[in-house]
């Protein structure tokens, strides 16, 4: 009798396609965000307060409750209420609304001052650090000579020389801010200007100006981003410092700095809160880009991408 057999069943043949590759979700920028976010609570309140203050410098003018110019002679010098939430001042121009509006100035003022002084003097200090020899000596001696003066008196004079107009303001701020930008690009360009990947890169047969912009810029920038974020909050006081004492910002133009000014006569008559908001928001910003500093300088560090 013929014995049957089962026929064995075909092996499974392989698919040649190969899988789609996964996402490495450990080198994404946002994945990394989250990580540096969420490591350091104070970071993460820096991110949230520096969300807060963008928010009100690209939508508050949209939003106020007041026409932060109208005066409202009728509700002169109200104290906080339901109706005027940070008051009124001498002229009865809601206080709230003149804040949250001048956030986006503040802001504008020193986004721009930083971004140009970081073109400049970070440019300048990482070719001085790199090539040293006359481009150096060039460098160094105008940093010497803007540090030669007091950097505030510095601006006073070229504002008052150019006329206190917003540019005029960011072109003193960035002026001032040279030599900083300066000294922290060349001395971190000329302890990388002989390491190996340097090396690697000009065996390569990469040029000088390719070495220097693809390959010691973005192992500056962790430094660097800390220098921008201090600097982002010595602009907006000194922004804030020259309209006090005039030379800013012109009223009736909501500013912080003018503001202040306008409260620190009437804090003696019991007026407080003139003052006390406009210096209150004043402080937040440049205690929220003095934190900030950390958490972007972790954001672009390659080596915490891991």
């Amino acid at each position: 009798m013929t014995e049957i057999t089962a026929a064995a069943p075909p092996a499974a043949v392989a698919d040649p396609t190969p899988a789609p590759a996964a996402k490495v979700e450990s080198n994404s920028i946002f994945r990394h965000a989250r990580y540096v976010v969420a490591e350091n609570p104070v970071t993460g309140l820096s991110f949230g307060l520096f969300l807060l203050i963008a928010l009100c410098a690209l939508i508050g003018p949209y939003i106020v409750p007041f026409d932060p110019l109208a005066s409202d002679t009728a509700a002169a010098l109200s104290p906080p209420s339901w109706k005027h939430w940070f008051g009124t001042d001498q002229l009865g121009r809601d206080i709230f609304s003149r804040v949250i509006v001048a956030t986006r100035l503040d802001f504008i003022i020193a986004i721009t001052s930083v971004a140009l002084v970081f073109a400049l003097g970070g440019f300048a200090g990482i070719a001085a650090g790199f090539f040293l020899g006359w481009t150096d000596r060039i460098v160094g001696r105008i940093s010497d000579t803007i540090m030669a003066f007091p950097l505030f008196v510095l601006a006073m004079g070229i504002v008052a020389a150019l006329g206190n107009t917003v540019t005029n303001i960011v072109i003193a701020t960035a002026i001032i801010n040279f030599p900083l930008y300066v000294r922290v690009a060349r001395a971190e360009a000329n302890v990388r200007r002989e390491a190996g990947f340097v090396q690697a890169a000009r065996l390569s047969g990469n040029s000088d100006f390719r070495i220097l912009f693809g390959h010691i810029l973005p192992n500056i920038m962790p430094i660097m981003m800390v220098q921008i974020s201090l600097t982002m909050g010595y602009a907006i006081l000194n922004a804030a410092g020259l309209s006090f004492i005039g030379l800013g910002v012109r009223a009736p133009t909501p500013e912080w700095g003018i503001m202040v000014a306008e409260g620190a006569a009437n804090i003696i008559s019991g007026e407080w809160w003139i003052a006390l908001f406009p210096g209150l928001a004043l402080m937040i910003a440049v205690f929220t880009f003095n934190l900030l500093g950390d958490g972007l300088r972790d954001l672009v560090d390659p080596q915490r991408r891991t």
